[in-house]
């Protein structure tokens, strides 16, 4: 099978026998697990006792073989198996005389390289990108455009040279009807970057919920640890607030009153976490959707309340001319004037602190965040989350959380836990707040472009000693590890640290030298909710899946997911040219 190798044992020792055993390296602490009995040898026949076994390749393996009486440890193996390879471990002795054991690994037939398919999609995107350039290049040549002219209608003409390669001035235009140059000046004056920055976002993140070609760096990791697949979500929630920013000060400015905006939110929130619960929820797999089994957290959910908080938030402590305060530390004039929404945070996020190191959890340790099952050797195989996953089954129930965690495979954990649960929100809310500073950055030094690269750089610093103290660099041995599941603190701070990093450098190439127009992502960052609930509801649809010929492959899997997304990417475009957009 896909990500799978096979091991054949070829045991030359006489009885009694032997026991195989395995240990994932992604898997932390972990008990060792069986894996096969490999019989003695047949001594009169002189015929070696065999066994074969499938094993994992996403990680490096650590094989153990031990007699099956007493239980004595004959040799200790750590090999990473490549897809697809065939190999034998032969164990024997290394004479008549001695009693060492020797073991080792050959190769019988070689794996396949299963990251060629991402090189060939990755020359295949880079060589679209190249005509789309090229074209762009022609286009600005006049007699090339002239023949482009007679060969096409001139209003479609017009829309073509407004696409993603870039919008002509206004005395370049042959449009001469009002209404689409006053949409135009109103998107120029509109930061692309932030659109852009939340279409990378969403791009990747329905790469992933469709399955990033089935390899492991494009899945959630087990429990600590980052890979691809963890940052998109935090970077959604990040841009969020970044928004929430400029949409607020937008409407106070002009007359909007917080009453009005109250409402605003509060039905935006409400229409949020309607969507979450009843159109895109996970436990539909379970069957037809009722109470007993819905599953009550989830993406939208969470991003609907932590909307309302930070919105509410920053509409209680803002004003229309906030920009006009003055403070005696010009350092930090874009941050003293809301002293009382940090304070706000600060105490949330010791909320969180407490009820994760200190909360009694029955049958667990004070301060457990591990993942359970054989994490941890085995002793706390029901204390999956410790007191994020605790909380959710007190206040949830167990039927009514996500029922196929991530910790699930590699932990072979049994408890249900939810990564969208209630205490994970906490920081959630602190991502949101984060992003809603840049936003702050962005109105309080506008078109000043030099403050507000250097702002963002400094806050990305900022963030990433944090995290480089909370977890000592380390994935495992930090005081609090990343891990997206617990949304712990160090993977706010890293996911904001390379938040700011990214938004600065789009903010750059989009908003302050113009060299990129934010295209594709600009489109579906542009009608972001209709993009994300629109893949949750098609996804089982053709074109976007369909019957493999060879569902093990990477290769099959890949293609799929890529055409998919890009099928996404192409209809959040075609609603942008036709100023089509789903707010809500």
């Amino acid at each position: 099978r896909m990500d799978q190798a096979l091991l054949l044992v070829r045991n030359e020792l006489p009885a009694p026998g032997l026991n195989l055993a395995a240990r994932s390296g992604s898997c932390h602490q972990c008990l060792y697990q069986f894996l096969a009995f490999v019989p003695p040898s047949n001594e009169s026949l002189r015929k070696p006792g065999t066994a074969s076994v499938m094993v994992d390749t996403q990680h490096p393996l650590t094989l153990l073989l031990n007699s099956s009486v007493g239980d004595r440890d004959l040799c200790k193996i750590q090999y990473h198996f490549g897809e697809f390879g065939n190999y034998s471990l032969v164990v024997k002795t290394l004479s008549t005389s001695t009693q060492n054991v020797s073991c080792d690994l050959v190769i019988n037939e070689g794996p396949i390289n299963s990251y060629l398919p991402i090189l060939f999609a990755f020359l295949v995107y880079m060589g679209i990108l190249a005509i789309l350039i090229a074209g762009r290049l022609l286009m600005k040549i006049d007699p090339v455009r002239n023949w482009v002219y007679k060969k096409l209608n001139p209003r479609a003409t017009d829309r073509m040279i407004n696409s993603e390669l870039g919008s002509p001035n206004t005395t370049d235009s042959i449009n001469c009807d009002p209404t689409p140059h006053q949409w135009s000046t109103a998107s120029r004056r509109r930061l692309h970057s932030l659109d852009t920055f939340r279409g990378l976002s969403l791009v990747m993140m329905v790469f992933v919920n469709y399955g990033g070609g089935k390899y492991w760096f494009f899945k959630h990791e087990s429990w600590n640890g980052l890979t691809v697949a963890d940052l998109v979500f935090p970077w959604f929630v990040f841009i969020m607030g970044t928004s929430i920013a400029l949409a607020l000060g937008s409407m106070l400015r002009w007359g909007s009153s917080k009453w009005k905006v109250l409402r605003k939110i509060l039905w935006r929130t409400f229409v949020l976490i309607l969507l979450g619960i009843i159109v895109v929820n996970p436990n539909y797999c379970l069957g037809p959707l009722s109470w007993d089994n819905l599953r009550i957290p989830g993406v939208l959910q969470r991003l609907g309340f932590t909307y309302l908080v930070v919105a509410a938030l920053e509409l209680l402590f803002t004003r229309a001319d906030s920009g006009t305060w003055e403070v005696r530390f010009p350092a930090l004039q874009d941050i003293l004037p809301y002293w009382p929404q940090w304070i706000f945070i600060l105490v949330l996020e010791a909320i969180w602190l407490c009820l994760t190191f200190l909360l009694p959890v029955p049958d667990c340790p004070r301060g457990y965040i591990g993942p359970g099952g054989i994490g941890d050797f085995g002793k706390y195989p029901n204390c999956t989350g410790g007191a994020a996953g605790y909380i959710d089954r007190l206040l949830l129930g167990e039927k009514h959380m996500y029922q196929h965690p991530s910790s699930g495979v590699t932990y072979q954990t049994t408890m249900p836990y939810d990564p969208e649960g209630i205490l994970g929100t906490i920081n959630s809310i602190v991502m949101a707040f984060l992003g809603l500073q840049a936003g702050k950055i962005t109105l309080f030094y506008k078109d000043q472009h030099k403050q507000i690269m250097s702002r963002f750089v400094i806050w990305g610093i900022v963030m990433g000693i944090i995290s480089a103290i909370l977890t000592k660099c380390s994935k495992e041995e930090g005081f609090i590890p990343i891990n997206k599941n617990l949304w712990s603190i160090s993977y706010v701070t890293t996911t904001s640290c390379f938040a700011f990093i990214l938004l600065l450098l789009i903010y750059y190439l989009v908003d302050v030298k113009k060299w990129w127009s934010g295209a594709p992502f600009l489109y579906p960052g542009m009608n972001s909710i209709l993009v994300y609930i629109g893949h949750q509801v098609f996804a089982n649809y053709f074109p976007f899946k369909w019957k493999m010929q060879d569902s093990q492959s990477h290769a099959e899997h890949l293609t799929q997911n890529l055409i998919a997304t890009t099928l996404w990417v192409i209809i959040s475009y075609i609603l942008y040219r036709r100023r089509i957009f789903w707010k809500i």
